[in-house]
């Protein structure tokens, strides 16, 4: 029971996934008896055992675009949650390039796979889907997939935004508002571009506009973890006057301390 946000990997690009410099393993949200993991990436595997989480109990498995460092473990994930289809179970919710490929590339998730799960279901921009009482909605990015998706995710303590790798406009900003806890993947530290991606900068932008209660900013390049994360996240704070935190390896956290739901439930008491 209860409410965690534990980050499996905060590495971005191929030279700090390659060498593993931060891992890439994606994000665990756990909400009562619901576990999603959002975008498996290359050492899923191996993070969640140093995590302590147990994949075989996971509710549904979210893929936000065909990109190795977001969908690369999808497979072994589906594997380890189903015994290899043997107890078939789960719902996998991706993009529809991640399901079907496009014109440029082959769906990462293979047939067997897709077949492993209770449900495969492919999301799409503004559309929502239920997953027990977590409702989620596909958030618009402009990225080099362009089917492309973020995650709206709304649990009854909490609403959490995951904005997946996207470049900055102020529509992509407006999609994160009423978000207790904004998660962005910002790259690229200030002054310096990433083509299809944030930096800090946008970053700034995103949260002056969106207002959530917390932001978390991951998925550092190499570039970023030179600047230092903490630091960049520390000045996103100064300039937005919001709660900022760099994500680290196995960072756990308690979303419902930042939730207004919870919040108002403690108001109501007295």
């Amino acid at each position: 029971m209860g409410s965690s946000i534990t980050f499996l990997g905060t590495g971005s690009q191929a030279y700090v996934v390659g060498k593993q410099i931060r891992s890439s393993g994606g994000i665990i949200i756990k909400s009562d008896d619901n576990m999603l993991l959002i975008d498996p990436g290359p050492s899923t595997l191996m993070m969640a055992k140093m995590c302590g989480i147990n994949l075989r109990e996971l509710t549904a498995v979210l893929v936000s675009h065909n990109h190795i460092g977001h969908c690369n473990d999808v497979n072994a994930v589906i594997s380890a949650m189903t015994y290899n289809g043997f107890d078939r179970q789960g719902v996998l919710i991706t993009n529809s390039s991640v399901m079907n490929g496009d014109e440029k590339t082959k769906p990462y998730l293979t047939e067997f796979h897709r077949n492993c799960v209770e449900k495969a279901m492919v999301l799409s921009k503004e559309e929502r889907i239920a997953v027990n009482d977590i409702e989620i909605i596909g958030l618009r990015t402009n990225h080099f997939d362009k089917q492309g998706i973020g995650f709206k995710i709304m649990t009854p303590y909490f609403t959490l935004s995951y904005s997946s790798d996207t470049s900055y406009s102020a529509t992509i900003a407006e999609q994160y508002k009423n978000s207790d806890i904004l998660i962005l993947n910002v790259v690229a530290p200030f002054g310096i571009r990433a083509e299809g991606n944030l930096n800090s900068d946008d970053a700034v932008n995103i949260i002056s506009r969106a207002k959530p209660r917390l932001a978390i900013i991951t998925h550092f390049n190499e570039k970023m973890l030179e600047a230092d994360p903490l630091n960049e996240a520390r000045k996103i704070q100064h300039e937005t006057k919001i709660q900022t935190i760099a994500a680290t390896d196995c960072l756990t956290i308690n979303p419902e301390t930042h939730s207004a739901k919870t919040r108002q439930k403690r108001l109501d008491l007295y």
